[in-house]
């Protein structure tokens, strides 16, 4: 053997260690582009030499009243290729996927968009280290898949609506040395399964970084961290967003229009439903009915999946086994501004979430066995098992009280059991696509996450089932606002989702709220809320504010003093986003509802008296919207002694907090009770 030979095989193993190394380096550190922090596809409007400034023209969608008479003219003229019932996160994905590939689809919500459990998420868009953890201990493969299948489209999300999702750190506080390999890999593998889909590497944070990056975390027993990224967003704005997206490429889209029933052919094939119009009745009118045909009938309706199914099979067995999920919303000084945690090992085994949302903390969630109801009340002993778990990684010098609850709601995941399964207990984990012998496409399951994918398939399902026939766009709307930007998404009959981006996506950036501070002189915290809200239709929404006669800010009245929501979003909800109640409003667009339900019942007044405005509501409409609104605030947590409370006392100030548990918690009085202190 030459000498040369011998110094090679020497060299080897360490030229093979650095390689390795560098490779392991560069793959954690190399230059990415990161989803969602791209320049503008449509640059923002500038002052011309002579001062002037042309906002951007964006196209308008159909009123309701026409979007209704469209739905009619299907009994005469052609019909729909696709009805889907249920306007939640699937449903208005089928809707988007269908008429994104030419197919003439129309969508029907008995409440609003989101109103169920697609608003009631834990706000975040994940793979799920969790799933990957079993998936690895159990040799899961579906689960691996899952997990794989979730990563990819967490991106999708940041693509498609940049101003509606975003990524955040989330930590992992670690009590034991042991600990430290053990999730380093784990995160290690989850940032390797993402791969090109990633952000960034997860780190290691040492005892003294970690208290640091979250100072209200507990001290003792700390060894240091782990810091992950994933996605978070704002899902009913988002589930709006989709809606609107799909109406703009032509879909029919028609929230509080409840199906009766569903139309079937002498061959026992469904041909479309009947439906009522519950707009009519909150006018003191009898609902109209009508009937809307179809070649397909998807059913999206989430835990009221069965209900549907039940109307084309009364004899079918019951598929969804609901389990419900509190979260609580506690004030923004629980946590840092732009850090989660995650506690993925609980008392009782279950993983709880703590995390930064919309300048609050929000905590959940818990998992238990649940009756389908609208609307369900968030039970005391689970707010207080989340309070307790909460109390466990926080500093002990930090009092977690029961007072400081801004909100708290219940939301039912829809778990399903696929009705042609040999063992029909066992849960599906991702989602079921089932068609009956009727017709009847089921699509249900899922998470937030795969909302996209879900409906890909479902509409897949159903061209195969029913001959249906995607053709190319030639036309597409120019949701952008100019003719001269197009979307990379090539609308040829194929499913483009992952690419066609949401209203509000294409003139928005992270210095947008800087333009709209300079045209309109709102608040810089409006303006950051404003186009994180609604992107580039923040223009919109700020010129639909009324001047405000002071200095500043020109415009921009809040509704409530303590968040950035202002009127120019009522208008905005009602004109362009099919918003047709308080609660709408409330919940769903502005999400006051779910960040503080006595601020909520406090702004309800303005809110009633805007709609009323817009929608020409008569004092008995605006008598039943205060009713109906305070009803639904007591699902959100509005404290008992506020749900008897009448305009007229909110109005005039003259409501008596001094039974509730917040009037106690500070110090304002005199002479404070001896309890006064604690609660």
């Amino acid at each position: 053997m030459s000498r040369f030979t011998r110094s090679a095989k020497r060299a080897l193993p360490p030229l093979a260690l650095l390689a390795t190394t560098s490779g392991a380096l560069y793959y954690m550190y190399r230059p990415r582009n990161i989803p969602g922090y791209e320049g503008p596809v449509v640059p923002p409007p500038i002052f011309g030499a002579d001062g002037t400034f042309k906002l951007p023209r964006f196209p308008k969608l159909k009123s309701r009243l026409e979007q209704i008479n469209d739905l009619k003219r299907s009994n005469t003229e052609e019909e729909y290729d696709i009805l889907v019932i249920g306007a939640g996160a699937t449903g208005s994905g089928v809707a988007l996927d269908a008429a994104t590939r030419g197919l003439k689809v129309a969508v029907v919500e008995r409440d609003d968009f989101s109103s169920g459990t697609s608003s009631k998420s834990t706000k975040l868009v994940h793979g799920g280290v969790r799933y990957l953890e079993k998936a690895v201990w159990n040799l899961d493969w579906a689960q691996y898949e899952l997990v794989r299948e979730a990563l990819k489209e967490r991106t999708y999300f940041l693509q498609t609506a940049p101003h509606l999702s975003m990524w955040l750190p989330i930590m992992l506080p670690l009590d034991r040395w042991w600990k430290v390999p053990y999730y380093w890999a784990g995160t290690k593998f989850y940032d390797f399964l993402a791969g090109s889909e990633g952000i960034e590497s997860s780190y290691f944070l040492t005892r003294s970084k970690a208290i640091d990056a979250f100072p209200m975390l507990k001290q003792e027993g700390l060894i240091g961290a782990l810091v992950y990224y994933d996605g978070a967003h704002n899902d009913s704005r988002m589930n709006v967003s989709i809606g609107v997206t799909a109406g703009l490429y032509g879909a029919t889209v028609v929230n509080h229009l409840e199906v009766k029933g569903l139309l079937k052919g002498e061959d026992g094939r469904l041909t479309g439903a009947e439906v009522v119009d519950n707009i009519g009745e909150r006018d003191g009118k009898q609902g109209e009915r009508f009937n809307i045909r179809a070649k397909c009938v998807i059913n999206c309706t989430g835990p009221f999946t069965d209900g549907i199914r039940k109307m084309d099979d009364p004899g079918c067995k019951e598929i969804v086994a609901p389990a419900s999920g509190v979260h609580i919303i506690l004030p923004g000084y629980y946590s840092p501004g732009k850090m989660g945690l995650i506690d993925p090992s609980t008392s009782d085994g279950r993983v709880i979430f703590f995390l930064p949302w919309q300048g609050n903390t929000i905590a959940g969630t818990t998992d238990e066995p649940a009756q389908i109801t609208k609307d369900p009340l968030p039970d005391e002993k689970s707010i207080q098992w989340i309070l307790n778990e909460v109390s466990h990684y926080l500093s002990p010098d930090i009092n977690v009280r029961r007072g400081d609850v801004l909100a708290a709601w219940s939301g039912l995941r829809p778990l399903v059991k696929d009705p042609k399964a040999k063992n029909t207990e066992s849960l599906v984990r991702n989602h079921l696509i089932d068609i009956s012998e009727s017709g009847l496409v089921t699509c249900a399951g899922g998470k937030w996450t795969t909302y996209r994918q879900m409906a890909e398939e479902c509409v897949d399902a159903a061209i195969r089932e029913f001959g249906l026939k995607p053709k190319p766009i030639t036309n597409p709307p120019m949701i952008s606002g100019t003719e001269h930007v197009t979307d990379d998404a090539t609308l040829d009959g194929t499913c483009q989702t992952h690419r066609v981006r949401l209203v509000g996506a294409h003139g928005w950036s992270r210095t947008l709220f800087i333009h709209l501070i300079q045209h309109f002189g709102v608040e810089t915290e409006v303006a950051k809320h404003l186009t994180e809200s609604y992107g580039d239709r923040a223009w919109t929404v700020a010129s639909l504010c009324r001047p405000t006669d002071k200095r500043f800010p020109a415009r921009g009245e809040r509704i409530s003093q303590l968040y950035p929501f202002v009127d120019g979003e009522v208008r905005y909800a009602v004109r362009h986003e099919f918003a047709q109640t308080a609660v709408d409003v409330l919940a769903r667009r502005m999400r006051l509802a779910f960040l503080n339900a006595q601020a909520s019942l406090e702004a309800l007044p303005k809110i009633i008296d805007i709609m009323a405005d817009e929608l020409g509501w008569s004092k008995k409409r605006m008598d039943l919207e205060w009713r109906e609104t305070v009803k639904f605030l007591e699902s959100m947590g509005l404290p008992q002694p506020l749900l008897s409370a009448t305009r007229k006392q909110v109005e005039q100030g003259k409501i008596d907090f001094k039974s509730l548990l917040e009037w106690r918690m500070y110090s304002r009085h005199d002479k404070p009770g001896p309890e006064g202190d604690n609660q």
